[in-house]
């Protein structure tokens, strides 16, 4: 831009350089076949003055008379106006062109050359006297040779001003960068988000988290959406961590930090939206649910990707890490605690400064859907089953989706079909049944001292791996079975009491079953006890 602005202003002047030029160079000739007998050039004028063998004198004045530069070469002095060119001998008379511009209408007033002088003139090598002293025509008059130095002076110190103007401009422009946090270390080829003005300056090492402090308005919906409409261009993919039917979980590396990329396929868009959505409700950010920083798609040459970009837990779910390690009672607690503490938050309905959020049901809660932090605090994820509640309307907002919840996870009223799905709190009570059973799954690897349990899913032993409906429902609606709950436990002050808020989970009548704040507000006392080891 700076060099296009200097460009045109060099040419801006060399044209009026150039107009003040052509005004002082312009020349009226005598043309006895023109308009008002005269002709207008900011070349020459000449007059054709012929003599015969009789000495006889004919002048020829025509449009022709004014000679223009344009027609001419070299323009600066045209060869038809040189002495060695301008006199001819033919066999019955002599032709001598005559040109000048030292005033208007100078060819009318000519003299005529005695006879043979021209001749002579011409064989001596002579000066030619109609052009006064013989000086060679020249465009320029004496005084214009400053005119030219003059011009050439501006022209260069014009074109100086627009190179410093273009290193300024080109270091402005490069300072704008190292200010705007481009990343360009790993990845020089891709082109930064971060140079629009849309999101605030940056270092080139502001962590992600900041990022989101300083472009969102706190309402938990990551990133600008010009900034997430580019983003899949910026990661790079380094390794596959989980795959599911939804599609595929990669580590990514995005500006220096591991990020985690959901990728789902195209089939499965209403899930990538309803996410999406979900993930952008205002104020839904929070420690406890996994953080979002963007969603953008992708075209790989075959089809194309959609992308949810999160923050990266190393652990990996609640499911990898208990199947890995023990946890003991303190640790336990951390990460009861910790979900009761996101999925209170989900359910819970806010009025503040930036809007209002929404209650929210996840309807898949599930040891795989639980991330561990590497505090060992865990974060609640993947809400594309998550309904919210729309309190203006009192409705619930459920969005059209062919996936069910996992059926090893399901409520008994979910299980028979007797959930009522437009009031929402049956959604929530739910949630807090498979909530009951991810206790569980932590409680049985809590290592008291005397060693603990190996690592099992809920119903382990009463249905197969992947169970039907059916045999869920004759499990836990007929039967009205739960998992076994070890008579150790009761031993232990801390496991009694994870035990207890179980089964008040796990109640067949959802309306008796305990809400996500009371359970918080259990543990939180629970972990506030000094001596919490069995």
């Amino acid at each position: 831009m700076c060099l296009k602005m200097g460009s045109l202003r060099l040419l801006q002047l060399l044209l009026l350089i150039f107009n003040m030029y052509s005004g002082i160079q312009s020349l009226i000739c005598y043309c006895d076949t023109c308009d008002n007998k005269q002709c207008e050039t900011a070349g020459f004028c000449y007059t054709s003055i012929i003599i015969d063998t009789s000495n006889k004198e004919t002048r020829m004045y025509s449009h022709q008379n004014c000679l223009h530069l344009e027609q001419s070469f070299p323009p600066e002095s045209p060869f038809k106006c040189r002495e060695e060119y301008s006199h001819k001998v033919y066999p019955r008379m002599e032709e001598e062109v005559t040109c000048c511009r030292h005033q208007d209408m100078c060819n009318a007033e000519v003299s005529t050359p005695s006879p043979g002088v021209i001749s002579q003139l011409h064989r001596a090598g002579g000066e030619d006297p109609t052009l006064g002293g013989g000086e060679e025509p020249s465009v320029f008059s004496p005084w214009q040779p400053w005119l030219l130095m003059v011009a050439v002076l501006a022209a260069f110190v014009l074109l100086l001003s627009v190179v410093l103007f273009a290193v300024i401009c080109l270091w402005h422009h490069r300072q704008n960068q190292d200010r705007s946090g481009r990343y360009t270390s790993s990845f020089p080829d891709i082109e930064s988000v971060f140079d629009r003005p849309e999101v605030p300056l940056m270092g080139p090492h502001t962590p992600i988290r900041g990022i989101i402090e300083l472009t969102s308005s706190g309402s938990g919906s990551g990133l600008p959406l010009l900034v997430q409409r580019s983003i899949a261009r910026q990661i790079h993919l380094v390794d596959i961590v989980g795959k599911g039917r939804f599609g595929e979980v990669w580590k990514g590396r995005w500006r220096g930090e591991f990020v985690a990329v959901k990728i789902f396929s195209s089939r499965d868009e209403r899930s990538w939206f309803r996410e999406v959505e979900i993930y952008q409700t205002v104020m839904l950010r929070h420690d406890n649910i996994l953080g979002f920083i963007a969603a953008d798609n992708k075209d790989n040459g075959t089809w194309t990707q959609l992308w949810l970009v999160t923050d990266y837990h190393e652990n990996g779910s609640l499911f990898d890490y208990l199947m890995r390690y023990t946890v003991d009672t303190a640790g336990m607690i951390h990460m009861a605690l910790s979900i009761s503490n996101g999925l209170a938050h989900l359910h819970m309905d806010i009025m503040g400064t930036e809007g209002r959020k929404p209650a929210v049901a996840h309807r898949d809660l599930k040891s795989r859907n639980i991330l561990v932090k590497s505090n060992r605090t865990c974060a609640i994820a993947d809400l594309g089953l998550a309904v919210r509640y729309d309190a203006s309307t009192d409705s619930v907002d459920i969005a059209p989706n062919n996936r069910v919840g996992t059926k090893r996870y399901m409520a008994p009223e979910a299980l028979d079909e007797s959930i009522n799905m437009s009031y929402f709190d049956a959604f929530k009570r739910a949630d807090i049944y498979a909530l009951g059973l991810v206790f569980w799954e932590i409680a049985i690897r809590c290592n008291t001292g005397g060693g603990c349990e190996d690592y099992q899913l809920p119903y382990y032993d009463m249905v197969p791996n992947d169970p039907t409906i059916e045999e869920m429902r004759k499990v836990v609606c007929i039967d009205r079975q739960r998992p076994t709950i070890p008579n150790k436990w009761q031993s232990c002050e801390a496991l009694r009491v994870m035990s207890k808020i179980m089964k008040e989970c796990w109640y067949h009548n959802a309306a008796a079953r305990l809400t996500a704040l009371r359970i918080k507000k259990t543990l939180a006392n629970l972990g506030a006890q000094e001596d919490i080891k069995c």
